[in-house]
């Protein structure tokens, strides 16, 4: 078992590394497309953005992680990746146009918003998951 365990290591190591960096890379883009800080809202306490920006981070990994079960390549994970990121990125921009006060909404720490859009965020990653299918 053990030395089963040490040939998969690498492999188990590369698909690591590479999620979290589409983690990162994701986060990093998110926060810039949304015009709060949800990081400084965060560290101030605020509930709302925590909430909106978990639902986004929860329906980002879902797919990430179905791709990483189904997958065979390195590159099937960047590539999948990618469109997850891009279409949690566009179920914002849809919450943003569903919701127009958003944007004044989550700064103001208004919870039903932000779970509206944690919601969304989350069912769309499902989907999407759910779609990313071998």
């Amino acid at each position: 078992m053990l030395p089963k365990m040490l040939t998969l290591l690498p492999t188990f190591l590369s698909y690591f590394a590479v999620a979290v960096a589409l983690i990162v890379v994701f986060l990093l883009v998110y926060v810039n497309v949304t015009p709060y800080d949800e990081i400084a809202l965060i560290r101030q306490g605020n509930t709302a953005a925590a909430i909106s920006l978990s639902g986004a981070l929860f329906g980002f990994a879902m797919p990430v992680a179905n791709v990483i079960a189904h997958s065979d390549t390195l590159a099937d994970l960047a590539a999948w990746g990618a469109i997850a990121g891009v279409i949690q990125l566009l179920t914002y921009l849809v919450a943003r146009f569903t919701l127009p006060h958003l944007s004044e909404d989550i700064p103001a720490g208004k919870v039903a918003p932000a779970t509206f859009l944690a919601a969304l965020s989350l069912t769309v990653g499902l989907t999407n998951a759910a779609c990313m299918s071998y």
